[in-house]
């Protein structure tokens, strides 16, 4: 694409367009400017809400790729890749699944994460690596994250799922009047349009606080779906840190209505799985049924508690 086609282009965006209601945002006093900032974040939650049939279809097939064994790849590049990145890592100490279950992959590596890497989201060969170097087969789902919804690197891992029937998600911030491409190109869109960015092309801003939205929803709705909370409590936590330890044992004793004592007793006959614990408190059982309850329920506390009592 030569240089003038380029511009015309990324010009017509619109998180690159000047929003009206900042634009003396440089006359203000500070307060003020945290109040418009403030309310056009407002707008983020109600664009995002409009988009829920789509992430529902999303983490349904998230959430089914999970029980077959498959995995979630995020692709991203800048801010968005960043994003995927944060959401993944936070997956395994929350829910606790395998580092591989959830992955970001974001242009230009690792260090991109921490240092913008010039000119590594501009070609769409650039996410091939990654499907050869991780595997990626039609167990998985592929999940493109890009504010502009036209990042190259994503488009590419977009169009390299379809081309090997993996199954696909798009989260943009564009209008989805604009993006008849990306509907072609992945199986759900989901586009949180939040318009234009209190500071023009500011995408870490509006966009970003609504992609994240959108990836919180997509992992933590999979994750309940697929048997990692007990009602609103996350009980497949990875016991990593001492916080954790005693967050473990207080919902131990919270769910089972037993004593501090007891929970600790019962986390280290179990190794720290809190799952088992529970089930073996609130069922009166030892620890080998617990375990079998528990697979034969495909994790899921609530249907082993009625299995066990049926």
């Amino acid at each position: 694409m030569n240089e003038k086609v380029f511009f015309e282009e990324i010009s017509k965006l619109d998180t690159e367009q000047i929003n009206p209601e900042t634009s003396q945002i440089d006359l203000l006093s500070t307060i003020d400017i945290l109040r418009l900032i403030n309310n056009e974040d407002k707008k983020v939650a109600i664009a995002v809400e409009q988009e829920l049939p789509h992430i529902a279809k999303a983490v349904d097939i998230v959430s089914s790729a999970f029980k077959a064994g498959g995995r979630l790849i995020y692709f991203g590049a800048g801010t968005s890749g960043r994003l995927g990145v944060v959401d993944a890592s936070e997956c395994p100490p929350t829910f606790g699944v395998s580092r591989e279950m959830v992955q970001g992959v974001i242009a230009g590596g690792e260090a991109a994460m921490f240092v913008a890497q010039e000119g590594a989201e501009d070609s769409e060969d650039g996410a091939l690596v990654y499907f050869e170097s991780l595997q990626i087969t039609d167990k998985d789902v592929v999940c493109g994250i890009a504010a502009s919804g036209r990042t190259p690197f994503v488009i590419g891992a977009l169009k390299i799922a379809k081309s090997r029937n993996i199954k696909s998600i798009m989260v943009s911030t564009i209008n989805r009047l604009n993006a008849n491409h990306l509907e072609q190109l992945a199986d759900v869109l989901i586009c949180p349009y939040v318009g234009s960015e209190v500071i023009a092309g500011s995408t870490r801003m509006k966009s970003g606080t609504a992609q994240k939205l959108v990836l919180n929803m997509l992992t933590t709705a999979s994750m309940v779906k697929i048997g990692k909370t007990y009602n609103n409590i996350m009980v497949d936590l990875q016991l990593t840190n001492n916080k954790l330890k005693e967050r473990a044992k207080r919902i131990v004793m919270e769910i089972a209505e037993i004593d501090y004592e007891k929970a600790v007793e019962l986390l280290a006959e179990t190794n720290g799985n809190v799952k088992t614990a529970l089930l073996m408190a609130l069922c009166g059982i030892n620890k080998s049924a617990a375990e079998e309850s528990l697979r034969v329920a495909n994790g899921r506390i609530k249907q082993a508690e009625q299995n066990l009592k049926a």
